[in-house]
């Protein structure tokens, strides 16, 4: 069954342990599974921690999913896919990780809650995001 989806949203991705490039295809592949279609995927981006100190570069990118998810569900799913691709959260702080996936913009919704944030704060100030952002050809405008 194919899923697809009536909102527009963009997904940041990062992975900067194991195959970097296989955690993030596994990541793509459950969320076209769980999440809707992902019609459009930035190259990959190579960028050094930011906030923290460690040895493993991060491969970083955006892409496109159309959704039926509401914002929370959508979060749930993410969160569920970083688990089962190896992901634990030692601490609340920056670490390294297998996976990282973040929802930047849900069309053009702005929401603050204690646990998600739309569009993401500080998403603006981070080139592994923003580079990647811009190759995505977007028909809309998240503000």
């Amino acid at each position: 069954m194919e899923l697809t989806g009536n909102n527009r949203v963009v997904i940041a991705f990062g992975s900067n342990l194991g195959d970097k490039e296989a955690n993030i295809q596994n990541a793509i592949d459950q969320l076209s599974i769980t999440c809707g279609k992902v019609v459009q995927v930035s190259p990959y981006y190579r960028s050094a921690p930011e906030g923290f100190e460690s040895e493993h570069e991060f491969v970083n990118g955006c892409l496109l999913l159309l959704t039926d998810l509401a914002p929370k569900q959508l979060l749930t799913e993410l969160q569920a896919i970083e688990q089962q691709l190896g992901r634990v959260k030692k601490t609340a702080q920056y670490e390294d990780r297998c996976i990282d996936l973040d929802i930047i913009f849900y069309e053009s919704l702005c929401l603050q809650s204690p646990d998600l944030q739309i569009p993401h704060p500080r998403y603006q100030d981070r080139a592994f995001v923003m580079i990647p952002l811009q190759s995505l050809q977007l028909d809309f405008h998240p503000f």
